[in-house]
Protein backbone atom coordinates (compact mmCIF):
# COMPACT_ATOMS: atom_id res chain seq x y z
CA UNK A 1 0.00 0.00 0.00
CA UNK A 2 3.10 2.24 -0.14
CA UNK A 3 2.40 3.71 3.29
CA UNK A 4 -1.25 4.46 2.54
CA UNK A 5 -4.27 3.10 4.42
CA UNK A 6 -2.50 2.52 7.73
CA UNK A 7 -4.72 3.12 10.74
CA UNK A 8 -3.63 5.43 13.54
CA UNK A 9 -0.63 3.73 15.15
CA UNK A 10 -2.28 4.00 18.58
CA UNK A 11 -4.67 1.21 17.51
CA UNK A 12 -2.70 -1.80 18.69
CA UNK A 13 -3.39 -5.44 19.57
CA UNK A 14 -4.03 -6.26 23.22
CA UNK A 15 -1.22 -8.82 22.91
CA UNK A 16 1.76 -8.40 20.60
CA UNK A 17 1.22 -11.92 19.29
CA UNK A 18 -2.28 -11.16 17.97
CA UNK A 19 -2.64 -11.17 14.20
CA UNK A 20 -5.75 -10.76 12.11
CA UNK A 21 -6.61 -10.79 8.42
CA UNK A 22 -10.06 -10.88 6.91
CA UNK A 23 -12.93 -9.02 5.33
CA UNK A 24 -14.27 -6.00 7.14
CA UNK A 25 -17.76 -5.91 8.55
CA UNK A 26 -18.01 -2.24 9.41
CA UNK A 27 -19.78 -0.72 12.39
CA UNK A 28 -20.54 2.98 12.81
CA UNK A 29 -21.65 3.72 16.35
CA UNK A 30 -22.18 6.84 18.39
CA UNK A 31 -19.92 7.35 21.37
CA UNK A 32 -21.02 5.19 24.28
CA UNK A 33 -23.76 3.15 22.52
CA UNK A 34 -22.71 -0.37 21.56
CA UNK A 35 -26.02 -2.04 20.66
CA UNK A 36 -25.00 -1.78 17.00
CA UNK A 37 -21.98 -3.97 17.82
CA UNK A 38 -24.41 -6.66 19.02
CA UNK A 39 -26.34 -6.39 15.75
CA UNK A 40 -23.10 -6.63 13.74
CA UNK A 41 -22.05 -9.77 15.61
CA UNK A 42 -25.48 -11.28 14.92
CA UNK A 43 -25.31 -10.50 11.19
CA UNK A 44 -21.62 -11.33 10.69
CA UNK A 45 -20.36 -14.32 8.77
CA UNK A 46 -17.66 -16.60 10.15
CA UNK A 47 -14.28 -15.16 9.17
CA UNK A 48 -15.41 -11.52 9.24
CA UNK A 49 -13.43 -8.90 11.15
CA UNK A 50 -15.47 -6.26 12.96
CA UNK A 51 -14.11 -2.79 12.22
CA UNK A 52 -15.76 -0.43 14.69
CA UNK A 53 -15.80 3.33 14.27
CA UNK A 54 -16.32 4.59 17.84
CA UNK A 55 -14.97 8.05 16.99
CA UNK A 56 -11.75 7.41 18.93
CA UNK A 57 -13.60 7.75 22.24
CA UNK A 58 -11.44 6.70 25.16
CA UNK A 59 -14.00 7.04 27.96
CA UNK A 60 -16.64 4.35 27.31
CA UNK A 61 -15.66 0.84 26.27
CA UNK A 62 -17.11 -0.54 23.05
CA UNK A 63 -16.92 -4.14 24.28
CA UNK A 64 -15.89 -6.33 27.17
CA UNK A 65 -15.02 -9.99 27.46
CA UNK A 66 -18.63 -11.16 27.03
CA UNK A 67 -19.13 -9.22 23.78
CA UNK A 68 -15.74 -10.36 22.47
CA UNK A 69 -16.61 -13.92 23.50
CA UNK A 70 -19.84 -13.71 21.46
CA UNK A 71 -17.84 -12.68 18.37
CA UNK A 72 -15.38 -15.51 18.93
CA UNK A 73 -18.12 -18.12 19.47
CA UNK A 74 -19.78 -17.17 16.18
CA UNK A 75 -16.52 -17.55 14.24
CA UNK A 76 -15.42 -13.97 13.67
CA UNK A 77 -11.67 -13.53 13.17
CA UNK A 78 -11.08 -10.37 15.17
CA UNK A 79 -12.18 -6.92 16.24
CA UNK A 80 -10.58 -3.58 15.41
CA UNK A 81 -11.89 -0.67 17.48
CA UNK A 82 -11.28 3.04 17.01
CA UNK A 83 -12.02 3.43 20.70
CA UNK A 84 -11.43 1.41 23.85
CA UNK A 85 -12.46 -1.94 25.32
CA UNK A 86 -12.73 -3.30 28.86
CA UNK A 87 -12.27 -6.60 30.73
CA UNK A 88 -8.78 -6.86 29.29
CA UNK A 89 -7.75 -9.87 31.38
CA UNK A 90 -10.82 -11.84 30.29
CA UNK A 91 -10.28 -10.90 26.65
CA UNK A 92 -6.64 -11.98 26.79
CA UNK A 93 -7.74 -15.34 28.22
CA UNK A 94 -10.01 -15.79 25.20
CA UNK A 95 -7.05 -15.45 22.84
CA UNK A 96 -9.23 -13.52 20.38
CA UNK A 97 -7.44 -10.77 18.38
CA UNK A 98 -8.69 -7.38 19.58
CA UNK A 99 -7.06 -4.14 18.44
CA UNK A 100 -8.00 -0.87 20.13
CA UNK A 101 -6.74 2.47 21.46
CA UNK A 102 -6.61 1.02 24.97
CA UNK A 103 -8.93 0.19 27.82
CA UNK A 104 -11.48 1.93 30.04
CA UNK A 105 -13.62 0.90 32.98
CA UNK A 106 -16.89 2.53 31.84
CA UNK A 107 -19.29 0.40 29.80
CA UNK A 108 -21.42 1.59 26.89
CA UNK A 109 -25.19 1.93 26.99
CA UNK A 110 -27.56 0.33 24.49
CA UNK A 111 -29.79 2.93 22.85
CA UNK A 112 -29.53 1.22 19.47
CA UNK A 113 -28.34 4.05 17.27
CA UNK A 114 -25.76 3.22 14.59
CA UNK A 115 -25.20 1.47 11.27
CA UNK A 116 -23.45 -1.62 9.97
CA UNK A 117 -21.94 -2.37 6.57
CA UNK A 118 -21.50 1.28 5.64
CA UNK A 119 -18.24 3.13 4.91
CA UNK A 120 -16.53 4.18 8.13
CA UNK A 121 -13.42 5.97 9.26
CA UNK A 122 -11.38 3.84 11.64
CA UNK A 123 -8.13 5.23 12.93
CA UNK A 124 -8.26 7.96 10.29
CA UNK A 125 -8.54 5.46 7.44
CA UNK A 126 -11.53 4.83 5.21
CA UNK A 127 -12.88 1.28 5.48
CA UNK A 128 -15.63 -0.08 3.25
CA UNK A 129 -17.57 -3.27 3.86
CA UNK A 130 -15.63 -6.17 2.38
CA UNK A 131 -12.24 -4.45 2.37
CA UNK A 132 -9.42 -6.61 3.67
CA UNK A 133 -7.99 -5.61 7.04
CA UNK A 134 -4.65 -6.93 8.21
CA UNK A 135 -3.27 -6.33 11.68
CA UNK A 136 -0.31 -7.38 13.79
CA UNK A 137 1.96 -5.87 16.44
CA UNK A 138 2.96 -3.10 14.02
CA UNK A 139 -0.62 -1.90 13.48
CA UNK A 140 -3.50 -2.24 11.05
CA UNK A 141 -3.63 -1.76 7.27
CA UNK A 142 -6.73 -1.62 5.07
CA UNK A 143 -6.61 -3.04 1.55
CA UNK A 144 -9.49 -1.74 -0.56
CA UNK A 145 -11.39 -4.54 -2.24
CA UNK A 146 -10.74 -3.08 -5.70
CA UNK A 147 -6.96 -3.26 -5.14
CA UNK A 148 -6.63 -6.59 -3.34
CA UNK A 149 -5.22 -8.62 -6.27
CA UNK A 150 -2.66 -5.94 -7.16
CA UNK A 151 -1.64 -5.48 -3.53
CA UNK A 152 -1.28 -9.24 -3.04
CA UNK A 153 0.94 -9.50 -6.12
CA UNK A 154 3.17 -6.63 -4.95
CA UNK A 155 3.27 -7.94 -1.37
CA UNK A 156 4.44 -11.38 -2.52
CA UNK A 157 7.09 -9.77 -4.75
CA UNK A 158 8.31 -7.67 -1.81
CA UNK A 159 8.45 -10.66 0.51
CA UNK A 160 10.54 -12.57 -2.02
CA UNK A 161 12.83 -9.59 -2.62
CA UNK A 162 13.30 -9.06 1.14
CA UNK A 163 14.05 -12.77 1.65
CA UNK A 164 16.63 -12.78 -1.15
CA UNK A 165 18.25 -9.60 0.20
CA UNK A 166 18.48 -11.04 3.72
CA UNK A 167 19.96 -14.32 2.48
CA UNK A 168 22.46 -12.49 0.30
CA UNK A 169 23.69 -9.86 2.75
CA UNK A 170 23.04 -10.96 6.33
CA UNK A 171 25.25 -14.03 6.06
CA UNK A 172 28.29 -12.29 4.57
CA UNK A 173 29.78 -9.22 6.27
CA UNK A 174 31.80 -8.18 3.20
CA UNK A 175 28.73 -8.21 0.96
CA UNK A 176 26.78 -6.39 3.68
CA UNK A 177 29.37 -3.59 3.87
CA UNK A 178 29.28 -3.28 0.07
CA UNK A 179 25.47 -3.12 0.18
CA UNK A 180 25.57 -0.42 2.87
CA UNK A 181 28.07 1.66 0.86
CA UNK A 182 25.99 1.37 -2.33
CA UNK A 183 22.78 2.24 -0.49
CA UNK A 184 24.31 5.24 1.23
CA UNK A 185 25.66 6.54 -2.10
CA UNK A 186 22.44 6.04 -4.05
CA UNK A 187 19.97 6.79 -1.28
CA UNK A 188 17.85 3.79 -2.34
CA UNK A 189 17.52 0.49 -0.49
Amino acid sequence: MQGLNNMDPRIKPLKETYRVAGRALTVKMPVGDNLTVFRAIREANPGDVLVIDAKGDEYRAVAGDFVVGMAQTLGLKGMIVDGVIRDIEGIKQLGFPVFSRGTAAAASSKAGVGEINVPVSCGGTAVHPGDIVVGDADGVVVVPRALEKTVLKHALEKLNKDKERSEKYLRNSEKLLQYLDETLQSGKA
